[in-house]
């Protein structure tokens, strides 16, 4: 059993093949915390309008959650785009569940981080209606490889490997998407006062420290297997989690020389109206 004093998960998509959601069972069975944060995209409404594909793995997993909270473990759901339903459910609990627009997480050495799942930086991170459309096309044929692909790796005894992931690690435009993605998290953060930033959405985990602040994303569970976690004293971690458990990185004690100082690329300027609109007192 590992313990932590925080975990972080997004991104799961239950409703849809693609879902990793035995990996996370296995996950949430081996974890213990105080707090687990769902920062959203848990369920994915959106496809389950056009197909749904719930098995018994998919209904363990909400059982699981639904029992964590009863026993113990705080739950704090803040729902994203594919379950954006649920956010006129906020400020409610329901089956012991919190649901939250965003939420602060303090760790244990202090620092604040705003918690919201990224879809908000949507209207920001500049791309196209086309571009949208194409990408998420694309994007679901790539997932159907990844899940083809690792079904012949079971069959050969291999353990889990992201196709899906390193063809996106090659693609410019994907890796620049991301970093705009990052500065403009990085940047509410800052604005507003916070240390960090903690969100979902890309599926790309990771962590980009700039001078003033720490991004971290907790990446999902349909390419990565992958959680942010707080150890005891405060530190964040990324763990992958399949066959074989493995540290993926550990947050950065020094700021990105590619972020610090006139380095730092000005890609997008945040509109003053957004970034207030993003800082606005949570509902706890």
């Amino acid at each position: 059993m590992r313990n932590y004093r925080s975990v972080f998960i997004s991104d799961v998509h239950l409703g849809t093949a693609d879902c990793q959601a035995e990996y996370l069972l296995d996950f949430l069975t081996h974890v213990r915390c105080e707090t687990l944060y769902l920062v959203g995209d848990i369920i994915d409404l959106i496809a389950m309008q056009r197909r749904v594909h719930f098995p018994d793995s998919h209904q363990a997993v909400i059982h699981k959650l639904i029992e964590l909270a009863a026993t113990g473990t705080r739950v704090v759901y803040v729902p994203g785009n594919h379950d954006d339903f649920l956010r006129r459910f906020c400020g409610q609990t329901i089956a012991g569940i919190e649901l939250l627009y965003k939420a602060v997480h303090t760790t244990a050495d202090g620092r604040r981080f705003m918690v919201c799942h990224g879809d908000q930086f949507d209207q920001v991170v500049r791309c196209s209606p086309l571009m949208l459309l194409v990408g998420d096309r694309a994007h679901g044929i790539l997932l159907r490889l990844n899940r083809w692909f690792n079904a012949w790796r079971r069959l050969k005894g291999k353990p889990y490997w992201s196709l899906a992931a390193w063809v996106k690690s090659r693609i410019g435009k994907a890796r620049t998407f991301i970093r705009r993605f990052e500065l403009a998290a990085l940047t509410v953060a800052e604005k507003g006062n916070y240390d960090g930033f903690i969100c979902g959405h890309i599926h790309s985990a990771g962590f980009l420290r700039s001078e003033e602040g720490l991004y971290c994303n907790d990446g999902d569970w349909v390419e990565h297997c992958t959680a942010l976690v707080e150890q005891e004293s405060g530190r964040l971690e990324l763990l992958h989690w399949s066959e074989s458990p493995v540290v993926l990185a550990v947050e950065p004690d020094a700021p990105h020389p590619d972020v610090c100082g006139d380095a730092r690329p000005v890609i997008d300027s945040l509109p003053a109206a957004f970034v207030e609109q993003m800082n606005r007192q949570l509902v706890r």
